[in-house]
């Protein structure tokens, strides 16, 4: 399968700071246009803002927030510079968001494909569920028309809401009627129902209907720490334990979409974790099923819950060397590499030193799966 691709990264992004800096408001209906983000010049430099007090970071800045870059604090993004990627956006190159460049990017780092995540969050950050429901359309038609570009290279998701079902499913069927984009993204936020909740019911229907796999993308936990009120060096411990448990927030989305019964009642639905990491995910699927099996079998489940995440899931990660040791319960077939790219937790552009020395112990076929062929079966490189 595939032959032409030796490694697809399934885990990338586009964020809002690289964006053209009027699409928004430029596409926008004329009655939201002025809620949209938009670009404006500080004293500070040029930054995302919206008018209603939403900031989203600056101008090709860091990572999905656009952090100013700080050389020396975070090694990964000091990995990032030194390839000239924030000089570059400080010069008003859009390395991230046109499709040559990108592409030149990813052959440094040995990828020959990637999915492409999207600005969920900064929609979530503009506090406004009418414009941020705009805001994804206006993206969604922007990335498909980038993904058409090199549809060879690129996976787009579309970006869908959470907050309006309804609106979610209607944008679901859109996005399939163009055909591009090759899978859906649903805003996960803190606030959202439970997976488990009826209300979801069209949406899983939507998503399996129009075959495209369904995605959440980690956001971490609930930052429940009163920041204001510690220490600095309190608050560095605080963030030290939000980053550090970042990935392990997506257990509850697995078990609220499992034992909600949702891939039992659509067995042609794909769920894929993004960022999620790997390493956790056995020990949860063995705690699922002797739950399952000691007091939960009332479930509207007809197997046990590790055979739906075997049959239906897939997680992402950049580095997990504990994970790929435990690939006979996770299931070869269910995890697929991502370098994270652009992101400063990311593998770029050291991705092949990362493959090459946590699946040293792999045979060829394996690896071949976890850093190729998965993705390339899900999202339809060929």
């Amino acid at each position: 399968m595939a032959k032409t691709y030796r490694v697809i990264s399934a885990d990338c992004h586009i964020d809002l700071p690289w964006l053209p800096d009027d699409l928004f408001v430029r596409q926008a209906r004329p009655a939201l246009k002025e809620r949209m983000p938009f670009v404006r010049e500080t004293k500070d430099g040029r930054h995302w803002v919206s008018n209603g007090g939403a900031r989203f970071g600056l101008q090709n800045g860091m990572g999905s927030a656009g952090r100013r870059y700080v050389p020396g604090q975070i090694h990964r993004s000091d990995r990032m510079a030194a390839q000239g990627l924030y000089a570059d956006g400080e010069r008003g190159i859009r390395r991230l968001t046109e499709p040559g460049l990108r592409i030149k990017d990813q052959d440094l780092d040995g990828v020959q494909a990637e999915v492409l995540y999207g600005i969920l969050g900064a929609a979530t950050r503009l506090g406004d569920d009418e414009a941020a429901a705009e805001m994804m359309r206006i993206y969604n038609d922007w990335l498909a028309d980038f993904c058409a570009t090199e549809p060879a290279r690129c996976a787009g998701l579309g970006n869908i809401p959470s907050h309006d079902v309804a609106a979610a499913v209607a944008e679901v069927e859109r996005v399939a009627r163009r055909g591009v984009l090759r899978g859906i993204e649903v805003a996960n936020t803190h606030e959202m129902a439970p997976l488990f909740d009826p209300a979801w019911t069209p949406l899983w229907a939507a998503a399996e209907a129009a075959g495209l796999p369904l995605h959440c993308h980690t956001i971490g936990p609930r930052m429940d720490y009163d920041m204001a009120a510690l220490a600095p060096l309190q608050r560095r411990q605080a963030f030290a334990v939000h980053i550090t448990g970042f990935q392990l927030a997506m257990a509850k989305i697995v078990m609220e979409i499992i034992y909600g019964g949702v891939l039992e009642a659509h067995p042609r639905l794909r769920l894929v974790i993004g960022e999620s990491g790997i390493g956790w995910i056995p020990y949860l699927l063995e705690h699922m099923d002797l739950e399952w099996e000691d007091q939960f079998k009332d479930l509207t489940l007809a197997m046990k819950p590790s055979r739906y995440w075997r049959r239906q899931c897939y997680a992402t990660y950049q580095s997990d060397p504990i994970g790929i040791r435990l690939l006979d319960i996770l299931g070869e077939d269910n995890v697929m590499w991502g370098s994270d790219f652009p992101h400063p937790d990311g593998v770029w552009p050291d991705s092949q030193e990362f493959i090459n020395r946590e699946l040293a112990g792999l045979d060829e076929r394996t690896r071949r799966k976890i850093v190729c062929d998965n993705a390339a079966r899900l999202y339809g490189f060929v």
